[in-house]
């Protein structure tokens, strides 16, 4: 395996890998740029959650159903290629935004579509390649850093995009937050042809690994996980952003919440990537699980913006400790499991089959609340409920036994 310089502590890291983290990086600074703002830029056109509901449910739809197709794609063309594929739809869809302009709100279903394929081709290409490029000794040095990358992005997008929007009049400030997100997605493009091209083969056995939950408990744990955690993560991806937003009627006050929040969340994945060891996985887990449950109470009845605030911060810290761990042994899983070097892309695409339909399961759940209910009434009951989603899936996780070299 080809090394490079040491990154963290005694491990090296392969070429390849630390492209990846260099694409994954800068997917991060323009979905933190841009992305939390798309859902406000539609809330200010629109007014209404419904809309906002449709619009994240035509995204996790399409990112479901691509998720299956790239997966074939990925079986029988290149890995590398679908990646590009991902970026490139992703870049599109800034380009339809800009197009659209202050009729977006119209479009929502087009607009999801295009944002959930450009996540679909996206997340399974790097899902993929993060199993065959890293190793059991590597997996918690990668998401550590790839997390640190991802605050990085967080931590400069939000609060600059922010600044930005309200430093012009109109929607020229969100015009140009979209186009410097269309062109960081070009340059990963563009950096997406220095990774070794991964060409595979064999037939596409999808079905199969469904099945495969019926002979592996510790496969059917992991799947099941991800659904919890997409009950949470269909929901709050959106709810949280527009209350700070109606709590404060500013961008800027959205971009310090996404500051904060980040920058919380570096300090904390830095530290987990060097501190958490094999054997102290799961209580790490399950004390992140319970750290991000236990911050919704702080805002649900009375989401003030100082209460949002320090909500902000400890999931700052609940998620590093949470996801660190999480993705960690969902890949040890899968590295174990059945033919799981033939069948790697299948397992990948079957795992964010089940955490998306969590997340539509939990929009369904979000639109049959506001419409029979009062909003006000009914949005709070249903973020208790569903905010079990990482805690659940956490104390699932305890139960997988995974045997890996010390």
């Amino acid at each position: 395996m080809l090394k490079i310089k040491k990154m963290f502590g005694d491990t090296e890291i392969p070429k390849d890998l630390t492209l990846l983290l260099i694409v994954g990086g800068l997917y991060s600074l323009s979905i933190s740029l841009s992305n939390t703002f798309v859902n406000i830029y539609l809330w200010k056109q629109s007014g209404k959650f419904l809309d906002l509901a449709i619009y994240n449910m035509a995204i996790v739809i399409f990112q479901l159903m691509t998720f299956i197709l790239a997966g074939r794609l990925a079986k029988k063309v290149d890995r590398v290629l679908v990646l590009r594929i991902g970026v490139i739809f992703l870049a599109l869809f800034f380009i339809t935004v800009l197009f659209f302009g202050e009729n977006s709100s119209k479009h929502l279903i087009l607009l999801g579509g295009l944002l959930g394929m450009g996540y679909g081709f996206y997340w399974l290409a790097f899902n993929v390649l993060t199993f065959e490029i890293t190793e059991p000794d590597t997996r918690d040095i990668f998401n550590g850093f790839m997390g640190a990358l991802s605050s990085v992005g967080g931590i400069i997008g939000p609060i600059s995009a922010g600044f930005i929007i309200t430093r012009f009049t109109s929607n020229i400030g969100y015009t140009l937050i979209f186009v410097i997100s269309l062109v960081l997605f070009s340059a990963a493009v563009l950096l997406s042809f220095y990774i070794k091209r991964r060409p595979a083969s064999g037939t596409y056995l999808f079905r199969r690994i469904i099945l495969e939950r019926k002979h592996n408990d510790n496969w059917r744990l992991v799947t099941n996980a991800h659904f919890l955690q997409g009950m949470r993560e269909g929901t709050f991806v959106f709810v949280i952003s527009v209350f700070v937003f109606i709590a404060t009627k500013n961008e800027l006050a959205l971009g310090a919440f996404g500051l904060l929040n980040a920058g919380v969340s570096f300090i904390v994945y830095t530290l987990a990537t060097r501190l958490i060891k094999k054997e102290k996985r799961k209580k790490v887990m399950v004390f992140g699980g319970l750290l991000l449950y236990s911050a919704i109470f702080l805002i649900v009845f009375d989401p003030t913006y100082t209460r949002l605030l320090i909500y902000g911060a400890l999931i700052g810290i609940g998620y590093p400790l949470m996801l660190v761990p999480y993705s960690s042994t969902t890949y040890d899983v899968i590295g174990k499991s059945w033919k799981a070097g033939e069948m790697r892309i299948e397992y990948i695409v079957v795992r964010e089959l089940f955490l998306n339909i969590g997340r539509i399961t939990s929009i369904l759940a979000f639109i049959a609340a506001i419409y029979f209910y009062k909003p006000s009434t009914s949005i709070p009951i249903l973020l208790i409920l569903i905010g079990t989603g990482h805690l659940l899936a956490a104390l699932l996780l305890t139960k997988v036994k995974v045997d890996l070299p010390s």
